[in-house]
């Protein structure tokens, strides 16, 4: 299953913070937010990326490299056309908001800062009985 194995390699990456990939925007803030706060967390923050990387490819190994034991899994075959297409546009954009992202960032941003200032009115409410709305 070749082809299925493309699309699952981009997909395992991405969730590993792969630069270039979806998930590489938001391993990099994680990690550069930890670092302003103390770089102890943010050592801790790359050693799980790094860890969590080599598990995935351990896994991805595992998965698409290793002996199929079932029979029901021996017989499968590759992708056809329709699936192929389906995880196409999802790699795309997999590959899209890794390249640019300000289009996530503008749709979460007042939500991600709503949070923070209810956070902040929250640990100042625990001294004044404040309540954000």
């Amino acid at each position: 299953m070749p082809k299925f194995a493309a699309f699952a390699m981009l997909f395992a990456m991405a969730n590993s913070g792969l630069p270039g990939t979806s998930g590489f925007v938001g391993e990099f803030w994680v990690i550069l937010s930890s670092y302003q706060a103390n770089i102890w967390v943010a050592f801790f923050a790359a050693t799980t990326l790094i860890l969590g990387a080599a598990y995935t490819l351990w896994m991805y190994k595992r998965v698409f490299f290793g002996d199929a034991v079932k029979e029901s899994v021996k017989s499968l075959t590759d992708i056809n056309r329709r699936e192929w297409l389906i995880l196409a546009v999802l790699a795309l954009f997999t590959l899209l908001f890794g390249l640019w992202p300000q289009p996530i960032v503008e749709v979460v941003q007042p939500s991600v800062e709503h949070l923070l200032r209810c956070g902040i009115e929250t640990k100042l409410a625990t001294m004044t009985n404040g309540v954000c709305h």
